[in-house]
C-alpha cells in the first residue's frame, strides 16, 4: 500500500474513533452529523476543483477527517436509540416479572449469579443469589426491583461509570436481588450450548484432578475464569501486575492460536489448516465469552490468516487500526466506556511502538528463556497502559516488571499442561494424574512468586484520583519521548509478519 494510501487509512480509522468518542460525551442531534458531512463533502469538492495547488491534499485530507468523524458520530447516535425502552423506563423502581431466556454463559461471583436475559424488552442483567445451576439458552422467568445501572465509587477511589459499562455489554436495566423460575427444559439443539457445555465439563475435569487453587488459576490462564482464584489471590495478582494472564490477554490467545495452527499444520496442509485455524479461533473465542481483549486477538490472528492465505504481507499496526474499526462498528459503547478494550489496545500499541526501541538498547539483557524478550513486552506494555490505569485503577504495582518477567516463561507451560491434563482426564484418571501432578508445580511456581513478591510492603501503592486532562497530557509526554529517542523516519518499516515460526508465539 502507498504511503499516502497509508496515512489515509489512519486518517479515517481515527477520525472515525473520535467521532464515536466525541458523541459519547455530548449530543450531536441528527441536523449537526449532517452539517459536518455536508461540511465535508464542501470541503472536498473544493478540494478536488484546486487538483494542482499544494494545498488541495490539504483540503482532501481534512473532507475525509470530517466525513468519518461524522460517520463515527452517526454510529454512536444509531446505537443510543436503543439505550431506553419507553415500557420498562415507566416501571424503574418497581417489581416487574420477566420472561426470557438466559443469552450468554451465566457469571458466578462471590456471593451473587449474574444472569443475561433476553426479553421480549430486550436484554436485562437480573442479579440473583448462587445455587442453581443456570445454563446458557435455559427459559426462566425472572422477578425483582428494575433499576438502572448507576456510577459507584471503587475501594481505590475511582467513580466506576457502571451504566456505560453495562451499555458496551447490550445492558440498560438491571433486576437486582432477582428471583429466577425454570420455565422447563432446555428444548433442540444449541451450537452455543454444546460449547458451553464442553467447557464446563473440561473443568470439571480440571477441579477433580488439580487441588485448589492451582486449578482455578489454571482455569483462569486458559479459559479466562476467575472466580475459582479467590478473591485473595486475585487481589496478589492484581497487586503484582499479572492479572492479565487471568483475564486472558492478547498473549494467552496467541499461544492458543499458535498452538492450533501448530497442531492443524502436521494434520493438513497450509491453506486447509488456515481455515480450520480461523474457525478454531472463532470457536475458541466464544467459548472464553467474546471479551474486547479476546475479539481484538482473534480478529488479528484471524487477518494473519486471511492474509497467510492470500500471500500478502501483514502489517501489526494496520491490522490493530483495522481490527479497532470492526470493534467498534459492531459496539461504538466499547471505546469511552469499556477499560479492557482501552487497556488491551493500548498494550498492543505499546508492543508495536515502544519494543522495537527497547530490543536495540537492551542487547545486554540475555535471551535465554525469552528473558530479553519478556522483559521488552512487559515495559513496552506497562509504559503505554501506565496513563490510562493510573487514571481509572489508581495501583501502580512497583513489582510488575520482575513478576512478568519470572511468570511469562511458565505461562505457556501451564497453559498447555493444564489442558493436557483436562483432556486425558476425560480418558483415564490413572493415566492423568502424573500430569496432574506436573500441572500442579507449574501453576503452584506461579502462585509462590505472586505471593512472594505480593507480600513485600512496597510491591504496590495506590495513586490519589487526578483529574481526565492529565491522561492525554501523559501520552504526550510519551509522544514526545519516543519522538527524541527514535533515530528512523520510520521503525515500523520493516517490522512485518509473514508466518507463524514453529514454535514461536507472536504476542498481538
Amino acid at each position: 500500500m502507498a504511503p499516502k494510501n497509508v496515512f489515509t487509512f489512519y486518517l479515517v480509522a481515527i477520525a472515525f474513533a473520535s467521532g464515536i468518542f466525541a458523541r459519547s460525551f455530548f449530543v450531536f442531534d441528527l441536523a449537526t452529523i449532517s452539517l459536518i458531512a455536508l461540511l465535508g463533502l464542501v470541503v472536498g469538492l473544493v478540494g478536488r476543483g484546486r487538483n494542482g495547488v499544494p494545498a488541495a491534499s490539504l483540503l482532501i485530507f481534512l473532507s475525509l477527517a470530517l466525513f468519518s468523524f461524522a460517520l463515527g458520530a452517526l454510529r454512536m447516535e444509531w446505537a443510543t436509540w436503543s439505550q431506553t425502552n419507553p415500557n420498562l423506563e415507566a416501571k424503574l423502581e418497581q417489581s416487574i416479572t420477566l420472561e426470557g431466556i438466559i443469552a450468554s454463559e451465566p457469571l458466578a461471583r462471590a456471593t451473587t449469579v449474574h444472569l443475561y436475559v433476553e426479553t421480549q424488552e430486550g436484554l436485562i442483567l437480573a442479579i440473583t443469589d448462587p445455587g442453581e445451576d443456570w445454563q446458557y439458552g435455559d427459559r426462566v422467568e425472572v422477578s425483582g426491583q428494575l433499576r438502572k445501572p448507576e456510577p459507584f465509587e471503587t475501594d481505590l477511589g475511582r467513580i466506576f461509570n457502571y451504566q456505560g459499562y453495562m451499555l458496551a455489554q447490550g445492558v440498560s436495566y438491571t433486576v437486582v436481588r432477582a428471583t429466577v423460575g425454570d420455565l422447563g427444559p432446555y428444548g433442540g439443539f444449541s451450537l452455543m450450548r454444546s460449547i458451553f457445555d464442553l467447557k464446563q465439563a473440561f473443568m470439571h475435569q480440571v477441579e477433580r484432578l488439580i487441588p485448589e487453587p492451582a486449578a482455578g488459576l489454571g482455569e483462569g490462564l486458559l479459559l479466562g475464569v476467575k472466580r475459582a482464584l479467590g478473591e485473595d489471590l486475585e487481589n496478589t495478582f492484581r497487586r503484582t501486575g499479572i492479572i492479565h494472564i487471568v483475564v486472558l490477554s492478547g498473549y494467552n490467545v496467541m499461544i492458543v492460536v499458535t498452538f492450533i495452527l501448530y497442531v492443524l499444520g502436521r494434520l493438513f496442509g497450509r491453506r486447509l489448516s488456515a481455515v480450520f485455524g480461523i474457525l478454531g479461533i472463532v470457536l475458541f473465542a466464544i467459548m472464553v465469552g467474546l471479551g474486547a481483549t479476546v475479539v481484538r486477538a482473534s480478529i488479528m490472528a484471524t487477518l494473519l490468516l486471511l492474509m497467510g492465505l492470500t500471500g500478502r504481507v501483514y502489517l501489526v499496526l494496520r491490522g490493530l487500526a483495522l481490527a479497532g474499526v470492526l470493534m467498534l462498528l459492531w459496539n461504538p459503547y466499547s471505546l469511552a466506556f469499556d477499560v479492557g478494550f482501552q487497556l488491551s489496545f493500548l498494550a498492543t500499541l505499546g508492543l508495536i511502538l515502544v519494543a522495537p526501541h527497547l530490543l536495540e538498547r537492551l542487547q545486554m539483557v540475555p535471551e535465554s528463556i525469552g528473558i530479553r524478550e519478556f522483559l521488552v513486552a512487559t515495559l513496552a506494555t506497562q509504559l503505554f497502559v501506565l496513563p490510562l490505569l493510573l487514571y481509572q485503577i489508581g495501583e501502580f504495582s512497583v513489582v510488575s516488571v520482575i513478576v512478568n518477567v519470572l511468570v511469562l516463561p511458565m505461562v505457556p507451560v501451564a497453559m498447555l499442561m493444564t489442558f493436557i491434563t483436562g483432556m486425558v482426564g476425560f480418558v483415564s484418571t490413572t493415566l492423568a494424574l502424573p500430569l496432574a501432578y506436573l500441572t500442579y508445580l507449574s501453576l503452584s511456581y506461579i502462585i509462590v512468586v505472586a505471593e512472594w513478591f505480593g507480600a513485600l510492603p512496597f510491591a504496590a501503592f495506590t495513586v490519589p484520583a487526578f483529574p481526565f486532562w492529565l491522561v492525554p497530557v501523559g501520552y504526550a509526554l510519551i509522544a514526545y519521548g519516543l519522538w527524541r529517542v527514535s533515530q528512523e523516519p520510520d521503525p515500523l518499516a520493516d517490522w512485518v509478519i509473514e508466518e507463524e515460526r514453529e514454535g514461536q508465539v507472536i504476542s498481538v
